[in-house]
């Protein structure tokens, strides 16, 4: 009798819901023997993003030259990227070295917090950027008096701003809801995408408010973007000497490869958490590392390859030490 009754208060109390304490992070699923090899890549990414990150922010800290908008707003890019890895790391190499999978439920949302206000940083930088390219090219004169230190400080912080704005509510209303035991997640990370589904409540109000914030950054940052170049490539037949049309355009080169390395992997992942429900299990968390560790990897590497200014700046840090050594 007694046990009947302490099951079926177990029973109810898993109807009525309650907030876990921890989380369950899966890593990639099925690949849990594999965990130390698959940690290799990882920390050779990890080296790579904060190595290649670090030396730009370098660079464009140590040469008074490099202190105009483009730069800086690269700079800015660095940061962010550095921001999703660094928010990334804890987790993904507690994972992959030492197996520890459990998260507590704050420290979850706290990552959640910090890997989308840093992407919505990096899609909001990446449209300053793109407007830098529009003044450089339609108006090269007066460049430097429309952005003004000052007017770049400010949208930077704009942007950080808005951020943290945006994504503070959507921790909030999570916090709010019961999850009735289900804490197991698919990625070695905390992503919103992921964690909605979890609630046994009716999640509406956050499925509306995460796609009002997709609509509100992303989708108007990439649309505005787009604008932008269809201004500059307008603006670029203009110019009467195919020179010049193509030194124009080609300092447009290395934002373009960012944009597209930043939006292709989020569109994909975005269409695999809406549609891909009857994948492979290992196609989400694929698509996940994708979408946060690829820009991060690739746009130091873009933008050293492609911007000569970078690219002497690195050739005199590495030259001074060697003559220090």
């Amino acid at each position: 009798m007694q046990g009947s009754i302490m099951q079926t208060s177990n029973s109810s109390s898993l109807m009525v819901g309650f907030t876990p304490k921890t989380f369950i992070l899966a890593g990639i699923p099925g690949m849990e023997a594999e965990h130390i090899w698959i940690s290799i890549p990882f920390c050779l990414m990890y080296v790579i993003i904060f190595l290649g990150n670090g030396t730009i922010l370098h660079v464009i800290h140590m040469n008074p030259t490099l202190h105009q908008p483009m730069y800086l707003f690269l700079a800015m890019l660095a940061l962010a990227e550095l921001g999703i890895s660094a928010s990334t790391l804890p987790t993904v190499l507690g994972i992959f070295l030492f197996d520890a999978t459990e998260i507590d439920f704050n420290v979850c949302l706290l990552q959640m917090f910090s890997i989308h206000s840093f992407s919505i940083m990096e899609s909001g930088i990446l449209l300053a950027m793109s407007m830098d390219r529009f003044v450089a090219i339609y108006s090269p004169l007066r460049y430097t008096v429309i952005l003004t230190l000052p007017r770049i400080f400010s949208m930077g912080a704009t942007i950080g701003l808005k951020s943290v704005v945006l994504m503070a509510p959507l921790t909030v209303l999570l916090q709010c809801l019961p999850f009735c035991g289900h804490n197991i997640l698919s990625h070695s990370y905390c992503l919103h995408p992921n964690l909605v589904h979890l609630p046994c409540a009716d999640t509406s109000i956050n499925n509306i408010y995460g796609l009002f914030i997709v609509i509100s950054t992303f989708g108007l940052d990439f649309l505005l973007i787009v604008v932008s170049y269809m201004l500059i490539l307008y603006t670029v037949l203009s110019i009467a000497s195919r020179e010049g049309r193509w030194k124009a355009l080609n300092t447009c080169g290395s934002h373009v490869c960012a944009v597209l390395v930043y939006y292709v992997p989020m569109i994909g992942l975005s269409m695999v958490h809406r549609f891909g429900r009857h994948l492979p299990t290992l196609v989400q968390p694929t698509m996940a590392n994708i979408y946060l560790f690829f820009p991060p990897v690739v746009n130091p590497i873009v933008y050293s390859i492609k911007t000569k200014e970078i690219r002497r700046g690195i050739v005199r840090v590495f030259s001074k030490k060697r003559v220090r050594g």
